[in-house]
């Protein structure tokens, strides 16, 4: 009998997953990786909630935040939208390591699975 995925982290107790709303900033950016899988890379703005800001007045009012999308669905979709576009994207936090000239290299993104455009919010 198969064991879900949701049922293994009910049991252990850790769950990744990643639920935003923002909006895109930037143009995606395609590449192709020397193991020949292909990866768009994009950045997603978040506003943050006052109560969250900081004790100062100032304070960063945003968070930006690296994305990937692996899966072709996900890559059309992030490739049809607009700079500025508000989206809803359902993913994992990843550590991603690759090998720089000064040794290894890392950064933590959202793995997106699943990304939709919404309706212009105002």
């Amino acid at each position: 009998m198969a064991v879900s995925t949701a049922t293994t982290a009910a049991q252990s107790g850790h769950v990744n997953e990643v639920h935003l709303v923002g909006r895109l900033a930037g143009e995606p950016r395609r590449r192709e990786l020397p193991s020949g899988d292909v990866l768009v890379s994009f950045r997603v703005v978040v506003s943050r909630a006052p109560a969250r800001r900081g004790p100062r007045s100032g304070g960063p009012t945003v968070d930006t935040l690296d994305c990937a999308a692996w899966r072709a669905d996900v890559q059309r979709s992030v490739e049809r939208a607009a700079d500025g576009d508000l989206v809803e994207l359902h993913g994992s936090l990843r550590r991603r390591f690759w090998r720089v000239a000064a040794g290894a290299a890392s950064r933590s993104e959202v793995e997106v699975v699943r990304m939709k455009r919404l309706p212009p919010s105002g």
